[in-house]
């Protein structure tokens, strides 16, 4: 049998194997196919006899790699027929019955079907080189997808590599004893008060893991995510872990719209054990647990706060800290609501550049408009008031009926209130 020489071809693939960190079996399959495609370019140009080469005509061909010898050959499936119509698909069963008397109509035999090293040897290294690269990267590609599809939505340790234009590639590592991937974080997702320099390590949260042959990192990775507070605070607080306190809803404006106001991230808890204060579990003794998030933030303000299934306490509470005097509900339809405070408490729940009542109203989901109570129309909106009320409030007799229906609605009520409200 004949075979093309390929000095170094077990190095080659102990190098790759080490550099790309891929199992050998997967570099010799990709070296196979690589070189498969490097002799079907070698016959399309050798194509004397004007033959037609559709996409199937190499299917039945495949290469052998001789390892210890350091070469390959390139072998033919052919079907034994009595006339030859294309000798690199059949073979006679005349030619087969002078090796093989036993041989019959119908069957199939592997040839081996290499050309000379020669012109074929030339050709077939500049090939493989060629398409090895792609097809290393393809396998690479598809462990990447394949490792870390399921991680999707959880947060990871990070170390900065590099910036190419805005964005920071970080190395992220999946698990124990894995090799670590190349994640991009884009600049809407980073954090303003993070210093990426090189070497320095992160928390990301893993937002993506993108399919397809696209040119650099599969990972899209996020340190302004909801997500990554959310992960945070479970981490840090055995009480979530455990499903004793449970985050309702989250708001966070990682990336404020002016550069002179702060990141900042409401969070509403809850609790079904009485004996457990969710806020104060979150907070930590003497802030111990609020400050390992806030910590990992770089700084980003937090404000816990306990969530309420009555519209008004809960309003109430997402202005913290400021001290609210009244909830006005002014039309529940379209979640409108009035919030009536001190003069003196007016800056503080608006906040610098409106943020604290941003996203008070993203944790609620209602239209919060603050008015000084001291200058409040209450003659005019009273009417207004009087009406939503009516509205929103059941009369007596329907409520029997409505405690009957929230018994069912118990358990759906996990899901009901449960919301991430973020911003890019």
């Amino acid at each position: 049998m004949s075979m093309v020489s390929l000095p170094g071809l077990k190095e080659l693939i102990e190098s790759i194997s080490r550099e790309r960190n891929l199992p050998r079996l997967a570099v010799q399959s990709a070296i196979r196919e690589a070189l498969l495609k490097g002799y079907e370019r070698y016959r399309r140009a050798q194509n004397l006899e004007r033959k037609l080469f559709d996409e199937e005509y190499f299917d039945n061909f495949e290469v052998e790699l001789d390892i210890d010898g350091e070469g390959f050959r390139v072998l033919s499936t052919k079907s034994i027929v009595e006339s030859v119509d294309n000798s690199d698909h059949q073979i006679s069963l005349e030619e087969v019955q002078q090796v093989a008397p036993e041989a019959q109509l119908g069957d199939s035999v592997v040839l081996d079907v290499t050309p000379d090293q020669g012109e074929f040897g030339r050709m077939a290294a500049m090939q493989t080189k060629q398409v090895l690269a792609q097809k290393l990267r393809d396998q690479q590609r598809q462990m990447v997808q394949e490792e870390f599809q399921d991680l999707e939505g959880t947060v990871l340790q990070a170390r900065v590599l590099r910036f190419e234009r805005q964005s920071v590639i970080l190395a992220v590592a999946s698990g124990f004893g894995q090799p670590e991937v190349e994640a991009e974080l884009p600049k809407r997702e980073q954090l303003p008060n993070d210093n990426y320099r090189a070497n320095a390590t992160f928390k990301v949260y893993l937002k993506k893991v993108s399919q397809g042959q696209q040119r650099g990192p599969q990972l899209l990775v996020s340190r302004a995510d909801a997500g990554l507070v959310v992960y945070l605070f479970a981490n840090e607080v055995p009480e979530i872990e455990d499903e004793v306190v449970r985050i309702v809803a989250v708001a966070r404006e990682a990336n404020p719209p002016s550069r002179y106001v702060g990141p900042r991230t409401k969070i509403a808890v809850d609790t079904l054990d009485r004996d457990v204060d969710p806020v104060g579990a979150c907070i930590g003794a003497r802030g111990s647990r609020i400050q390992v998030v806030v910590n990992e933030l770089r700084g980003e303000k937090i404000d816990v706060i306990r969530w309420s299934p009555d519209p008004s306490t809960y309003i109430a509470n997402a202005l913290s800290p400021a001290r609210v005097d009244e909830v006005r509900l002014m039309d529940p339809e379209t979640r409108q609501t009035h919030v009536l405070v001190a003069e003196d408490q007016l800056s503080l729940a608006i906040g610098k550049e409106g943020q604290n009542v941003r996203l008070a109203a993203r944790l609620t989901g209602w239209k919060i408009d603050i008015k000084d109570k001291a200058k409040y129309d209450y003659a005019g909106e009273d009417t207004k008031f009087a009406a939503a009320r009516a509205k929103y409030q059941p009369e007596e007799d329907d409520l029997e009926l409505k405690e009957l229906e929230d018994e069912n609605q118990e358990e759906l009520e996990e899901e009901e209130y449960f919301q991430i409200s973020d911003q890019d």
